[in-house]
């Protein structure tokens, strides 16, 4: 069985190091908001198989207070980002 827990703490920790790249080297401001979202999703997995591996259910309320931040973030940075311009002074998305 603890092959299991390691095999789940290895493709966690993949996926988190494959979106932290996106999130440092995305163009656009929505591309790191999306890397942002999946590294808190991550995060949460990570959260989740840990109260699973542990069997210890107090970490599920910082899961809720995770995904409630992390929707309210996503909601505000989307709603008021300023449109990415690049060098030639076109906002992307008008070519």
């Amino acid at each position: 069985m603890n092959y299991v827990w390691i095999a789940a703490a290895v493709m966690l920790t993949a996926a988190a190091g494959v979106t932290m790249i996106r999130l440092l080297a995305g163009p656009s401001t929505l591309d790191r908001l999306v890397a942002l979202d999946t590294l808190v999703a991550v995060t949460m997995c990570g959260i989740g198989t840990w109260a699973a591996f542990s069997l210890d259910t107090t970490v599920t309320y910082g899961m809720a207070a995770l995904a409630l931040i992390s929707f309210v973030g996503s909601v505000s940075v989307a709603r008021f980002r300023v449109p990415d311009i690049d060098n030639s002074g076109i906002t992307r998305g008008e070519r």
